[in-house]
C-alpha cells in the first residue's frame, strides 16, 4: 500500500514549509503525488457514484501513528477533518461530484482491538471502539437533520445554516428537553435584532438518513448462564440497511451517550443512555464471500475444481472429525452449495435449495453434523425443537418500542433467508409449529395476516433436521414412517432422508475407537504428536497424521460461496439419460405403493434434479453429465432403501441394481473399450508391416508390443459418458488383463 505523503498534510494545515534536519524550512512540492492508493480508491468510489471512501487503521498506524492515536481517542474531530480533507479533494478531482453528494464519508477499518457489547465500560465513552454482534432489529429509515435553517416570525429573515452533529437527536426523543431544532435554535435575528421567535424552514434544512438497529451479542460469545446484552446502533447516511436482522457483523463507531429523561424521571438522578454511532460495518461473511476472492483465491479454487477427484475430497472434508457417515456427508454437501432456483414465466417458482433429514440412534453425531454445518455455511441460524414454536421459526407481529407501531420481525427461516436453517430435535416440536414450515419447505415464502399485517415474506433457506426416532432407537423391523412422528407431509419435503443406526460390527468399532483415540490425542495441544516429536501412528509414518485429501476448512467455505453466486449449471437433453429417470419414478412408484414405506410423489423428481446440480455445483461444471445424474440417483435409491424394512433391503437392492452404475460396471465397459482400441492397433500394425515386408525396418520393434494414447482413451471413454478414467488405470482389472500404463 501507497503510503500518506506530503500531499495530504497539504490538505490539512495552511503552512506549506517542511523543516529539514539542518534546521532550515523548504517548500514542500505539491506536483509529486505518491498517495496514489486513496486516489484510485476515490475514483473508484466516484465511479460507483458511492460517497464512502474506506481508510485502513493498520496502514494510518504505520505510516502516522500520531493520527492514528487521535483517531481512536477523538474521533469526532478528526473524523469532520478527514470528511473536510476527503470531500475538498474528490471536488477537486470531479467538480461535478457535488451534484450527486455533498460530501464524503471517511471509514475507518481494520481496527485491531475487538471489544464484547458487556465490556463497553465508561472508559469507552467518546472512543472508536469496535464490537461484533448479531443484528436482531431494525428500525425503518427517517430523515435526520443535518444543516437548520431558521425564519424570524417577525421580520421573515433567513438565518442559517447551523450544523447539528448526528448525536444530537440520536436517542430517539427520550431526551426530553425539546428535539435537536429547538437546541440549536438562535438567540436573536440579524434582521430586527429580536430574539425571536424563530420557525424551523423545512425547505431550506438538510437532511441525512437515519435509522436505529439493535445489535445482540452472539451466542457463542456469551458466558454460561448469562443473558446476551444488546446496543443500539445507529447507522446514518449511506450505511443505512447494510446489515438485515439476523445477520453477524463487526461495527466500527464512537461509542456516545445521551440524557434519558425518561429513565431520570423514574429513577430521580440523572441517567444516560449509551449507544453507538456507526462509522464502518462489515458482516461476518464478506470475508469469505464471493465479491471478496482475491485473484490467489480465485485460482486456489479453479485449481481445486479440475482435479477429477474433487467431489470424494469435498465429501471427506465435511465433518473430517466425525468417522464414517459418506451418505450423510454427500447430503450435507449437496445441501450446502445447493441447485440452481427456477422461475417458469415469473409465475411459477421452483426451489433450489436442498432439505435434508437426518433419523437415527443416539451418539451418531447428528447434533456434530448440524453444529458443523452452522460454522461452515456463509449464513446459518441453528434451533432446537423444543425450543422453537410457530412464530419463533417463521415470524411474529410486535410493537415497535420506538414508534408504537405494528411491525414484523422475522422468525429463524427468515433470518437464514439465501442460507441454512438448522433444525434439531425436528421430532419434539409440536405438530401445529412443525406445520407451520410447510409452506417455507416448498413455496420458501411464509404469508401472514395478523394485526392488520397482510404480507409474505421470503424464507429462500435450505431446511437440515435432525430427528430421533420413536422409544429413542430405530427399529430395523419397521419403516421409517412408523419410526418417527413425522407426517407424509413433511416426510415427502425433505429431498434426501438418512437412516443412521449404530450396529454392532467389531471390525468398525475397533476402526472408530481407534479414530476417535486419535483424534483426541492430536486434539490436545502439548501432546507430543502434536508437537511433531513422536510420528503419528495412523499418519503413515509421519509426523502429522493429517489426510492429504482434505481440503482446508477456510478454503473449502471460500469453495462453497464461490460455487453458490458464480455456477449455475443447466439441464440439457443430451448430457443425460431422461429415459432412465422416467423408468426409475415408474418403479420407486410401484414399489412404494406395497411397501408402505416413504411414499414417492412428483416432489422426488425435483429432488433428482436437484441434488444433481449440486453435484455439478461441487465440482463447477456449466452442465449436468451423467455422473452427476447418477450420483443423485444413488443417494435417492438410498433413502428409499434405507426407509424400508430390514427384511425388504436386499430385494429392493436387487430390483434397482439396474439403476445404481457401480465402479464394476464401468471398469468393465472401460476394459472392453481399450481391448476394442487393442484389435484395431494391432490390425494397423498388421497391414503396416505387410507393406513393409520388403525392408528390415518392418520386422520391427513393435512385433510384441502395442501402444495406445491415453489421451484417446479418455476421449472414447468421454463419449460412453465416463469422465474419469484414473481409478480403472491404477486398478487391478488393468494389470489383470495384461495390460500396463506408461
Amino acid at each position: 500500500m501507497e503510503t500518506f505523503t506530503e500531499d495530504d498534510d497539504d490538505d490539512l494545515d495552511e503552512n506549506n514549509e517542511e523543516l529539514m534536519e539542518d534546521g532550515t524550512l523548504k517548500p514542500k512540492k505539491r506536483k509529486k503525488r505518491k498517495n496514489a492508493l486513496y486516489e484510485m480508491r476515490i475514483r473508484a468510489m466516484c465511479a460507483a457514484n458511492a460517497s464512502s471512501l474506506e481508510i485502513s487503521y493498520l496502514h494510518l498506524m504505520s505510516r502516522e501513528p500520531t493520527l492514528a492515536i487521535w483517531i481512536v481517542d477523538a474521533p469526532r474531530d478528526l473524523l469532520d477533518v478527514l470528511r473536510e480533507t476527503a470531500t475538498r479533494h474528490t471536488l477537486r478531482l470531479f467538480p461535478g461530484f457535488a451534484s450527486i453528494h455533498d460530501e464524503v464519508h471517511v471509514r475507518i477499518a481494520d481496527i485491531p482491538i475487538l471489544d464484547s457489547l458487556r465490556d463497553l465500560r465508561r472508559s469507552h465513552l467518546d472512543c472508536l471502539v469496535k464490537v461484533n454482534g448479531v443484528v436482531t432489529r431494525r428500525s425503518a429509515v427517517y430523515p435526520q437533520l443535518k444543516m437548520a435553517y431558521y425564519d424570524c416570525i417577525r421580520c421573515k429573515y433567513t438565518l442559517g445554516p447551523f450544523r447539528i452533529e448526528e448525536t444530537s437527536n440520536s436517542s430517539g426523543g427520550s431526551t426530553g428537553g425539546g428535539d435537536a431544532s429547538e437546541l440549536h435554535m438562535p438567540n436573536s435575528c440579524a434582521g430586527c435584532d429580536s430574539e425571536g421567535p424563530f420557525r424551523l424552514n423545512a425547505t431550506k434544512s438538510k437532511y441525512r438518513n437515519y435509522q436505529r438497529v439493535n445489535l445482540q451479542e452472539t451466542p457463542g460469545s456469551v458466558p454460561p448462564g448469562r443473558v446476551p446484552r444488546s446496543k443500539e446502533v445507529i447507522f446514518t447516511n449511506d450505511l443505512i440497511d447494510a446489515a438485515r436482522p439476523g445477520e453477524e457483523v463487526e461495527i466500527t463507531g464512537v461509542y456516545s451517550h445521551s440524557y434519558d429523561y425518561h429513565m431520570t424521571q423514574r429513577s430521580g438522578f440523572p441517567v444516560f443512555a449509551t449507544f453507538i454511532s456507526s462509522n464502518h460495518v462489515r458482516k461476518k461473511e464478506d470475508a469469505s464471500s464471493a465479491a471478496n476472492l482475491t485473484e490467489a483465491d480465485r485460482a486456489q479454487i479453479l485449481e481445486l475444481a479440475r482435479d477429477p477427484k474433487i467431489g470424494d475430497r469435498i465429501v471427506r472434508s465435511i465433518a473430517p472429525s466425525i468417522y464414517g457417515h459418506k451418505e450423510v456427508k454427500m447430503a450435507l454437501a449437496m445441501s450446502l452449495f445447493g441447485a440452481v432456483p427456477k422461475n417458469v414465466d415469473d409465475k411459477h417458482r421452483i426451489r433450489g435449495d436442498v432439505n435434508v433429514l437426518l433419523l437415527g440412534d443416539p451418539g451418531t453425531a447428528k447434533s456434530q453434523m448440524l453444529k458443523y454445518a452452522e460454522a461452515t455455511a456463509p449464513r446459518a441460524v441453528y434451533s432446537t425443537g423444543k425450543g422453537a414454536s410457530a412464530v419463533g421459526l417463521t415470524a411474529s407481529v410486535h410493537k415497535d418500542p420506538m414508534t408504537k407501531e405494528w411491525t414484523l420481525e422475522g422468525g429463524a427461516l427468515v433470518l437464514a433467508d439465501r442460507g441454512v436453517c438448522l433444525i434439531d430435535e425436528f421430532d419434539k416440536m409440536n405438530e401445529q409449529d412443525r406445520t407451520s414450515i410447510h409452506e417455507a419447505m416448498e413455496q420458501q415464502s411464509i404469508s401472514l395476516s395478523k394485526a392488520g399485517i397482510v404480507t409474505s415474506l421470503q424464507a429462500r433457506c435450505a431446511v437440515i433436521a435432525a430427528a430421533n426416532p420413536i422409544g429413542g432407537r430405530y427399529d430395523s423391523s419397521c419403516t421409517l414412517a412408523e419410526n418417527v412422528e413425522l407426517t407424509d407431509p413433511i416426510l415427502q419435503r425433505f429431498d434426501c432422508l438418512c437412516v443412521l443406526q449404530d450396529t454392532v460390527d467389531p471390525v468398525a468399532d475397533e476402526r472408530l475407537a481407534n479414530f476417535v483415540t486419535s483424534s483426541h490425542m492430536r486434539s490436545v495441544p502439548t501432546s507430543d504428536i502434536a508437537r511433531a516429536v513422536v510420528p503419528d501412528p495412523d499418519g503413515g509414518g509421519g509426523t502429522v497424521g493429517v489426510d492429504p485429501d482434505i481440503i482446508p476448512q477456510d478454503l473449502l467455505r471460500k469453495y462453497t460461496e464461490y460455487a453458490r453466486v458464480n455456477v449455475r449449471p443447466v439441464l440439457r437433453g443430451s448430457t443425460f439419460d431422461q429415459e432412465k429417470i422416467a423408468s426409475l419414478y415408474v418403479a420407486l412408484r410401484r414399489e412404494s405403493s406395497s411397501s408402505g414405506g416413504v411414499p414417492i410423489a412428483v416432489r422426488h423428481i425435483e429432488s433428482i434434479m436437484r441434488m444433481s446440480e449440486a453435484h455439478a455445483k461441487m465440482h463447477l461444471r456449466e452442465y449436468v453429465r451423467d455422473d452427476d445424474m447418477d450420483a443423485s440417483i444413488t443417494m435417492m435409491l438410498h433413502s428409499f432403501i434405507m426407509a424400508q424394512k430390514f427384511s425388504g433391503r436386499r430385494s429392493f437392492q436387487r430390483s434397482f441394481a439396474k439403476f445404481l452404475s457401480s465402479r464394476e460396471d464401468k471398469a468393465h465397459l472401460l476394459l472392453h473399450i481399450l481391448q476394442d482400441m487393442m484389435r484395431n492397433e494391432a490390425m494397423y500394425q498388421t497391414i503396416r508391416q505387410s507393406q513393409r515386408s520388403g525392408t528390415e525396418k518392418g520386422d520391427g520393434v513393435l512385433a510384441g508390443t502395442l501402444e495406445v494414447l491415453l489421451e484417446e482413451f479418455e476421449s472414447r471413454a468421454r463419449d460412453r459418458r465416463i469422465y474419469d478414467v484414473s481409478e480403472f488405470c491404477k486398478g487391478e482389472a488393468l494389470r489383470d488383463a495384461g495390460y500396463v500404463l506408461d
